[in-house]
């Protein structure tokens, strides 16, 4: 099947931080965009016009996204559909992930149920990043009801949390918890290539990260907190969010390429 039209939602991820590009929507390219431009190339192949629409928010839980973005989605009639969540709320240490997963259940199932073919995610193993590592339980409890929901509704999985090639300063944004351009690539060769599309995308040589000693290595933890940590404890403090005011970088179906 030829796809003619394809929605990305989610948070921070699908938005594509981490992967700036200043002639993009909201400034930022990412695994989506990079996605999108391959599919617009195999419709182009079979002499179809493409469409692609990233409805996408940084700092969304998943309740968020579902109540935002689903209907928005499902209004615009896609062939394709891809969703992911749920990182921000296991962040959280107060989360039902039982709960959280069947409201998951039952959106991606509405999805579905529109005629879209879905694309679902892991989240990535939080044990290979020591500023996140904590919540690595959490992830696997809720990466587990991910791949049920997708097997339930014939979703394709992309299974991130299986990803064990890479090294976090290599594929990682200075902030250390969004992918740079190297992890977004990455991820958009997965994704086309779990869905079986040919495209001829190469992986991005990473750079490779620099051999700090001890002392260097404190000064740049410090660094990293007073830049990222710091502001992102505000907000939560605050009860504001890196989404506040963001709208989505292509609210309908726009041709990319």
């Amino acid at each position: 099947m030829t796809l003619r039209t394809y929605v990305a939602l989610g948070d921070s991820f699908t938005e594509g931080v981490g992967d700036p590009d200043p002639a993009r929507p909201n400034g930022l390219r990412g695994w989506a965009d990079r996605t999108a431009e391959a599919l617009a190339a195999a419709a182009a192949r079979d002499g179809v016009d493409f469409g692609y629409a990233n409805l996408a928010i940084r700092g969304r839980k998943l309740p968020a996204i579902i109540d935002e973005q689903v209907d928005a989605a499902i209004a615009l009639g896609p062939d394709l559909v891809s969703i992911h969540g749920g990182g921000n709320d296991v962040l959280r240490p107060k989360v039902d992930i039982d709960a959280l997963a069947a409201t998951y259940d039952e959106a991606i199932g509405r999805l579905a149920a529109s005629g879209a073919h879905v694309v679902v995610f892991t989240i990535a193993d939080p044990g290979l990043n020591g500023v996140i590592k904590m919540i690595r339980g959490r992830t696997a409890i809720f990466n587990e009801w991910v791949r049920e929901i997708a097997e339930k509704h014939d979703a394709t999985l992309v299974d991130m949390w299986r990803m064990r090639g890479w090294k976090v300063a290599e594929v990682m944004d200075e902030d250390r918890l969004h992918l740079n351009a190297v992890g977004h690539q990455m991820i958009a060769i997965s994704a086309l290539d779990a869905l079986g599309v040919a495209h001829d995308l190469q992986p991005i040589p990473p750079v490779p990260a620099p051999v700090l000693s001890a002392r260097q290595q404190r000064a740049a933890n410090l660094a990293w907190a007073r830049t990222h940590l710091a502001p992102w404890v505000q907000r939560r403090v605050t009860g504001r969010s890196s989404g506040d005011g963001v709208e989505p970088k292509r609210s309908t179906f726009l041709p990319i390429g």
